[in-house]
This record gives structure tokens, sequence and C-alpha cells, in this order.
């Protein structure tokens, strides 16, 4: 095809379809879209962000998808629902007046008693998220109450059905009841299918695939991952505070994840066209070849087990 898809000025935002399902001007509109998403998220950062995204949280989340046959894209828009209700419910608290009497029992300081109130409930509020996750995707079966009830009741955690709606409710109003968040897979997906687009020769399917895994991966060792790209870039066995403050961004970029994910993905399964996958990546999205093959680098080191001592 002549036309390649890029960055531009679009129409209005078209609906979800399947992947390889979408049309060109589709395609075009979602990448504006998502783009803007991006961007908007990296303008409101918190000094919390990304803290909820530890491996076991991510882990647990994974577990569920998998055990209740979910779409993988609820998993990730679960994680991302926990990271943003967490921030909120955490300020909350924090902010919320207290009586002299109940000062009088809290623990001996703040995290004592953020972690006394949390720990019991956090289980029922992963499993929330990933409920309210599920009535979203278009291609997944929403979560009925009498199935959470059941699964967490396999897992240890016996609650009752009106827990669990109590549950979902903290979670919904603790965000506000806005649930439409940038998704890592949805990024991926999109990015791929213009790939594709663009360069018809790239095997998509068969990328697809592959970077599902690419994606799992990252996620549960973002933090490894991550601490590498930090020290790449900075040239720095051991980054100060500040680097490291001014690196948040980096983490929480779903376009540079997306692109990452799909490069290294690309490495593993065409070697030889490697560089021109990078290369149109980097055409499509703005994003420098060097940070592409950064972020790959970073997650290769992981992958095969090098670690970044030797990097």
């Amino acid at each position: 095809m002549a036309k390649r898809l890029l960055y531009s000025p679009s129409k209005s935002n078209a609906a979800g379809v399947k992947f390889r399902e979408a049309s060109s001007d589709i395609l075009t509109d979602f990448l504006v879209n998502l783009n803007k998403r991006n961007k908007d998220n990296l303008r409101s950062l918190t000094n919390y962000s990304g803290n909820f995204k530890n491996k076991r949280a991510v882990e647990y989340i994974f577990l569920i998808t998998d055990k209740l046959r979910l779409d993988p894209l609820v998993g990730y828009h679960a994680i991302e629902l926990l990271q943003r209700f967490m921030v909120n419910h955490i300020e909350d608290l924090l902010t919320t007046p207290t009586s002299q009497g109940a000062n009088a029992n809290l623990p001996r300081s703040c995290e004592d008693a953020l972690f006394d109130t949390l720990k019991d409930k956090f289980p029922l509020i992963v499993f929330s998220c990933v409920q309210i996750a599920s009535k979203l995707s278009l291609h997944s079966h929403m979560i009925n109450n009498n199935t959470a009830v059941r699964f967490l009741d396999s897992v240890g955690c016996s609650v009752s059905k009106q827990a669990v709606l109590d549950s979902e409710l903290m979670v919904l109003k603790g965000l506000k009841f806005r649930l439409n968040v940038p998704n890592p897979l949805t990024y991926v997906e999109i990015l791929l299918e213009v790939l594709g687009y663009n360069e018809p020769s790239v095997p998509i399917e068969c990328l697809h695939h592959l970077c599902h895994h690419v994606l799992q991966f990252i996620s549960l060792e973002r933090a490894a991952v991550y601490e590498t790209l930090l020290k790449v870039t900075t040239e720095c066995v051991s980054p100060s505070r500040e680097q490291r403050k001014k690196f948040v961004p980096v983490t929480e970029d779903c376009m540079l994840l997306g692109v990452g994910v799909i490069a290294v993905a690309a490495f593993i399964l065409l070697v030889r066209k490697w560089e021109k996958v990078v290369g149109e990546l980097s055409h499509i999205t703005g994003i420098s070849k060097r940070s592409i093959t950064d972020f790959a680098h970073a997650t290769l080191v992981h992958i095969v087990g090098i670690g970044s001592q030797s990097m």
C-alpha cells in the first residue's frame, strides 16, 4: 500500500474492533486518540505513579484472568485501574479527618495505619478491579457475583455477595467512575496493526502472539527492566534521586512501552528485518530509533538472563 499511517489530525474516535479488522481510517483515528491519551496521562502523573504495579499484584491479576478465562486485555486494564484507585484511596485516607480518640489508637506511624487499613481489603480490591475491567471488555464475559464469591473462597478469601458489591462500588467511587484509562496492550495491538498496514511483508499475526508474551514478561519484571533502562539512559551505575524522579514519565509512557514490546518481539522472531521494523515504529510514533533500541536492549538482557550488571 502506498499510503502510510502515522500521527496526524483526524476525525472522531472510532469504536473498538477486533485485531486485524480495522480499516486505515479507523487506525488513523485510533493512533491520534492513543497519542492524545498518552500525553494527557504523562502530564497528570503523581509521585506514586507505578507504585502499585509491583510484581506480586500484577501476577495475582494475571492469575485471576487466566483462571476465569478472561481476555488478556482485562488483566492489563485491571492493573491500570488498581494503580489509579489505590493512589486516590490512599490520598483520601491521608486527608480524611479523624477523631482524637481514633488517633490515639493508631499504630506508631502513618504507614502502619495505612497498612493495617488496607492489608485485609487489598485482595478484594484487586479482584474488584478485574471484575470492573471484565465489564468494560468487548471480547470477554463479565464476572458475576456468584462467580466472584466462589473464586475468592477458592483462594482463601471468604466474602459475601454484599461485600463484593460494596468493594466494587468503593473502587468505582474512588475512580470517580473514570474507567477509560490507557492500556498497554491496546497500544501494542494498534501499533502492530499500523505496522502491518505500512509494511505488509511483516508477519503481524506471528508478532502479535509473541508480543503478548513479551508484554507479560515486562509487566512482571517491570522494576528490573526499567532499572536497566534508567542506567542505560543516564549512563550511570547508581542514578541519583533527581535522575530517578525525572525518569518516572518514561516508566508510564504507554507508547514507548508499545513500540518497545514490538521491537523485542521483532528481534526474537525477525532479526533480519529488525532495523526496518524499528525504523517504521519510529516513523509511526515519532519516538527515536535510539530510544526504541535502548528499551529493547534493556528488556532482552533480562529475557536471556544476562542482567543489568553486564551492560
